[in-house]
């Protein structure tokens, strides 16, 4: 048996001043101290903006914005220059390809393909950092990709909810 088609909700445009500030507000994300040990638990809201960009509007937002991003990100963090900057636009570029198949399904779904894409991005990252003479971080170091996995179910509503138009009390 076939299901029947969900009905598409026509949302109103994105606007840039809301892209610029998820991005921010993200960035400030990343920004927010938090103890040693809790760091490993904490997604890269970055990287998870970035991606929820990437999948719904794939031609607002470029690998330029997620270059200069990663790059602010490495300067913060005083980490390898151009790691984050390398991982943020190979995430960027497998949302923009594979956003059509993303979008077709629903949310509990959508959470299972952005999985492994944070899980890479944090891989690209360890490679740079082992490439360049690194440590190996712990096993619990992943687990942010997991959290941000789950987060992007809240994500998706939140940043959807300016986006829905209001209806007419006349109506």
């Amino acid at each position: 048996m076939i299901p029947a088609p969900r009905p598409q909700e026509i949302l109103l445009p994105v606007t840039t001043g809301l892209i610029v500030l998820t991005i921010v507000s993200a960035l400030a994300a990343n920004f927010i101290p938090l103890p040693v040990a809790d760091v490993q638990l904490r997604p890269d809201f970055c990287a998870l903006v970035l991606l929820y960009w990437g999948v719904h509007q794939p031609r607002r937002v470029g690998f330029t914005i997620a270059f200069l991003l990663g790059l602010l990100i490495d300067l913060a963090d005083a980490s390898l220059f151009g790691q984050h900057a390398l991982a943020y636009v190979a995430l960027l570029f497998a949302a923009i390809a594979l956003h059509r198949r993303i979008l077709n399904f629903n949310l509990a779904a959508q959470s299972l393909h952005v999985f492994p894409l944070l899980l890479g991005t944090d891989l690209i990252g360890i490679a740079v950092r082992l490439i360049a003479g690194a440590e190996l971080p712990p096993i619990g170091h992943l687990a942010g990709a997991a959290i941000g996995a789950l987060l992007w179910i809240p994500l998706c509503m939140v940043l959807r909810l300016p986006r829905v138009p209001k209806t007419s009390p006349d109506l």
